[in-house]
């Protein structure tokens, strides 16, 4: 079961990685749908590659990250570094989860506004539960990394 824990935190990885490069073939309508802003959609409707390029990117962060718990809990090949990489995954998704709750209340800064609250919560919410299946993931197997 410990090792389950990452196995699922993996798992939203790699279908959050699947939803962006589904974001890139869908296109313009798709990037607005998911929230990546208005600017990434009308470059995306004007032929730029610049929007496909973050998403892929971002797309790629987020197999790694998948590829680092997986290895976590054994399911994949020890890689290096594994409970710093864990620890900082895992402080990623909790940092995003949480400055999304409040970001959205506290700021008028044009990137957080041209998101909707609803992008933000919702977003947030994912983020947390993926990073709260990391921690408990490797509070879990921490001994044995």
């Amino acid at each position: 079961m410990n090792f389950d824990l990452l196995i699922i935190a993996g798992s939203f990885s790699l279908l959050a990685a699947a939803l962006h490069i589904g974001v890139v073939i869908g296109g313009p309508s798709w990037y607005r749908f998911f929230g990546a802003g208005e600017s990434m959609a009308l470059m995306a409707e004007e032929g730029s590659r610049k929007p496909a390029v973050i998403t892929i990117g971002i797309a790629l962060v987020l197999i790694f990250w998948c590829a680092y718990a997986w290895s976590g809990a054994g399911f994949l090949p020890r890689m290096p570094f594994i409970k710093l990489a864990l620890s900082a995954i895992t402080g990623i998704y909790l940092i995003r989860g949480l400055g999304g709750l409040v970001a959205p209340f506290v700021t008028n800064h044009p990137q957080i506004k041209q998101n909707s609250i609803a992008f933000w919560v919702l977003s947030s919410a994912i983020c947390l539960v993926i990073g709260v299946f990391h921690l408990m993931g490797i509070i879990a197997i921490w001994p044995s990394l």
